[in-house]
């Protein structure tokens, strides 16, 4: 097979590939085996009809198109790795020519990773960043915990309020007319979460257990669902029930239930050191951040629009995951955000090219520096690995062999250890500073 690369723009060339007839051949004799099985012609039983008389009834040419099926994707694959590129996006494939006895041109417009030209990585200036816990600090900690660990109370009498948890029914219409996704029975919405439609929940407080009411409210004009925008709407709304938060109390007697400690003093020292330990790994995180974004901010790179919608997708992919986690899903969130997929992928754009644009950079430094992840660090990771899900390192391997994640695990700690680099080669600037709030300030 023959295979040549052309580039016509900086990330755009063409693979001009022929591939030997007698390849084409053995692809026109899957093709036969494939399409004979289903073939009917008199005198034959399904799969027996031989080839000639195939060929002769529905000509050769009705094989071409599932002979190209099958030899185009290995030819083009084979011819990627001729050429050493690496694509970003489907190729345009122009078939040229394709016939028995003779071989199989195509030409490839192909979209590849960008070229990186690197600027200045060594010696990069980064801030330092104090890891300290405030008072301040450790009781917003305790109040979060004291949220996490409360019951809820049913409330028999008295209006909900925000932070309530009302059981709702609730039946949309739009001018008289129900709308899809507008009802629901005994749906758990906490008030103040700001999940409904904009007006919704601040209407629903104030309301009680029994209590019917007509809430309006206005669809926004970016709603995802075109037809309701900018509507008005009318949902009458049924309070089941009114769930509250009681919140235990701080004292010696909490320490031992969510803790090892027998006092509150001796929880909120070790509590302490968790939160010391937590900011120094987030002041860790805020110097690489910084780091990386400082040498791919050096960098000259012209990223591919297929590569940055990719990562689009992926952040859309790991945002619907965490939402099922919670028990919702992005079909959900759309609907009750008022948003529409196009909103939350603008959104997501500007920091989907931020993340690739970094990520080409690292590469491209860890190349420059000859930067390798060795087999002892790949072992040391899945220790870690079976560590945490507290199965054996040779499992841990064999399950990320079997779904071929292995080379992922390696690129992830050879990015990791490249930030590792750009940080041990950097210079410590002057300390962020948390601004003071003064009287003068508005």
């Amino acid at each position: 097979m023959k295979a040549t690369w052309e580039k016509i723009e900086k990330n755009l060339g063409v693979l001009d590939v022929e591939v030997d007839a007698d390849r084409v051949a053995s692809a026109l004799d899957k093709a036969f085996n494939k399409v004979a099985k289903k073939a009917n012609v008199p005198g034959f039983r399904k799969g027996k009809v031989p080839r000639p008389i195939f060929e002769a009834r529905y000509g050769v040419e009705s094989l071409y198109q599932d002979a190209i099926d099958i030899l185009l994707p290995e030819a083009y694959s084979e011819a990627v790795d001729q050429a050493d590129i690496f694509p970003v996006d489907r190729p345009e494939v122009d078939i040229e020519q394709f016939a028995k006895g003779e071989t199989f041109k195509f030409k490839a417009k192909v979209t590849v990773k960008p070229e990186v030209k690197l600027g200045d990585y060594k010696g990069v200036e980064v801030a330092a960043v104090a890891a300290e816990v405030s008072e301040e600090e450790l009781n917003e900690e305790l109040e979060r915990l004291q949220q996490r660990h409360a019951e809820l109370a049913v409330i028999d009498e008295g209006a909900s309020v925000s932070g309530d948890i009302v059981v709702i029914d609730f039946d949309g219409s739009v001018d008289g007319v129900p709308f899809e996704g507008g009802q629901a029975e005994r749906y758990s919405l906490e008030l103040g979460s700001n999940s409904f439609i904009p007006g919704f929940e601040d209407q629903v407080i104030g309301m009680a257990t029994g209590d019917f009411k007509d809430v309006e409210v206005t669809f926004p004009e970016n709603y995802h669902a075109a037809e309701l925008a900018n509507k008005q709407a009318v949902f009458k709304v049924k309070v089941h029930e009114i769930k509250r938060k009681q919140l235990p109390e701080l004292d010696d007697e909490f320490a031992k239930d969510v803790s090892e400690f027998d006092t509150l003093d001796e929880y909120k020292e070790d509590l302490k050191k968790q939160l010391l330990t937590r900011k120094e790994q987030e002041a860790q995180g805020v110097r690489e951040n910084e780091a990386v974004e400082k040498a791919a901010a050096n960098a000259e790179i012209e990223i591919p629009d297929a590569m940055i919608q990719s990562e689009v997708q992926n952040m859309m992919r790991d945002f619907d995951n965490r939402l099922r986690q919670q028990g919702m899903n992005l079909e959900m969130f759309l609907s009750f955000s008022g948003q529409s997929s196009d909103d939350l992928e603008g959104q997501m754009k500007e920091d989907a090219e931020k993340r690739v644009r970094n990520n080409l950079v690292l590469e491209q430094i860890a190349k420059e520096e000859k930067l390798e992840v060795t087999e002892e660090e790949i072992n040391k990771e899945l220790e870690n690995m079976a560590d945490t899900y507290k199965r054996s390192a040779e499992e841990i391997r064999s399950i990320l062999g079997a779904n071929g994640s292995l080379d992922s695990l390696r690129e992830e700690l050879l990015l990791r250890k490249t930030i590792d680099f750009l940080l041990e080669n950097s210079v410590e600037g002057a300390p962020v500073e948390k601004k003071e709030e003064t009287a003068t300030e508005e």
